[in-house]
């Protein structure tokens, strides 16, 4: 290769042919990194689903059977949900209207 512009030529078709080769081997495992993500993201959202529904369906069944489970607040002593909420509203209520006396008495 006497010829600069010939020599010149083939350097640069050959740095055109490496970066050609190295962007396909990037581009393909990032596609491969992608994909793999892909797939176990999926697995992982089968997986919750499938969870979440044996909880549901263990949930169904011990409500039909007449029997609790989850976070009890002792033991076995079995509170009435609503009756606990409307206790905690009685408490709200009446530290609402002390709150307000308080305010007037402020003024």
């Amino acid at each position: 290769m006497s010829n600069p512009l010939v020599q010149a030529f083939f350097v640069g078709r050959a740095v055109a042919e490496v970066i050609n080769e190295r962007v396909e081997v990037a581009l393909t495992d990032a596609l491969s990194e992608l994909g793999k993500f892909d797939a176990e993201a999926k697995e992982q959202l089968r997986q919750f689903t499938e969870e979440v529904m044996a909880r549901a369906n263990r949930a169904a069944e011990s409500s039909a059977t007449g029997t609790t489970t989850g976070n009890s607040s002792s033991g076995g002593d079995s509170v009435d949900l609503q009756t606990e909420i409307d206790e905690l509203r009685a408490e709200i209520a009446l530290l609402r209207s002390e709150l307000q006396k308080h305010r007037n008495a402020a003024k």
